[in-house]
């Protein structure tokens, strides 16, 4: 799964990295080394407003939205809580995820993610304690993680809240000796195709997501002070010096 992950950029780079309109949808934004579920964060969605052609590419836009979908039909937000991953395998059939897969897909840009790995325990612990690792491309570059979007009414005051989850997939033999699961990834030349609200098969949009490629990514191990998610800034993403 992934439960926390980093984001630094501003408006100005996820237009340079995503190419999206910020003329339509400028938000401020600040930069998060410990995003944690519930937390507003960066979401890029596709619009395709009535003026635009049905075979031109989506027009792109930068929102932010509370990681954990909320269904339309829940009766409160704290199911979201539940969910902010959705398994790959089975989001096009999942009751709370299947209308955000046919219609409403997003891209979730980070700067890498986190993942704890529980090794054998040490003389005299009862439990292994698990060891957070900060995951990134080696290249800097922008992560595309592949989202799905839902709007949900609050009952109690009539306000809209748009929410959203990160698809996964099994690891790559890289990343799977530290946890089992990762998020799906998008490349640029998938992006239109993934945003398209236009339905599409189920079997199309999957073939759209993809692993990270092998050795694409870096891993190292990182401070444990990552586990509070009141804890923040750039001393979370340092690598732990080698024991």
């Amino acid at each position: 799964m992934c439960g926390r992950y980093a984001t630094t950029q501003t408006s100005a780079s996820l237009n340079q990295a995503f190419e999206v309109d910020l003329a339509n949808s400028f938000v401020e934004l600040e930069a998060d080394y410990n995003m944690a579920p519930t937390k507003l964060a960066p979401l890029i969605i596709g619009r395709r407003p009535e003026e635009l052609a049905a075979d031109a590419p989506p027009q792109r836009e930068l929102m932010t939205a509370r990681w954990g979908l909320i269904p339309s039909w829940a009766k409160d937000p704290s199911i979201g809580n539940r969910m902010i991953n959705a398994r790959s395998e089975t989001a096009a059939e999942k009751p709370a995820f299947k209308k955000a897969f046919s219609r409403r897909r997003g891209l979730v840009p980070a700067d890498g993610y986190y993942e704890w790995y529980a090794g054998e325990a040490r003389e005299g612990e009862r439990k292994p304690k698990k060891q957070p690792f900060y995951i990134t491309p080696k290249d800097h570059s922008v992560l595309a993680m592949a989202g799905l979007y839902e709007f949900w009414k609050d009952p109690a005051t009539d306000e809209w809240v748009t929410s959203y989850t990160i698809l996964t997939t099994s690891a790559e033999d890289d990343m799977g000796h530290i946890h089992d699961r990762m998020p799906l990834f998008l490349e640029p030349d998938a992006f239109d195709a993934w945003l398209d609200p236009a339905p599409k098969p189920p079997e199309q949009l999957l073939e759209l997501l993809i692993p990270a490629a092998p050795g694409r990514l870096d891993a190292f191990p990182v401070s444990t002070e990552v586990n509070n998610v009141a804890n923040n800034g750039p001393d979370l993403i340092k690598p732990l010096p080698p024991e």
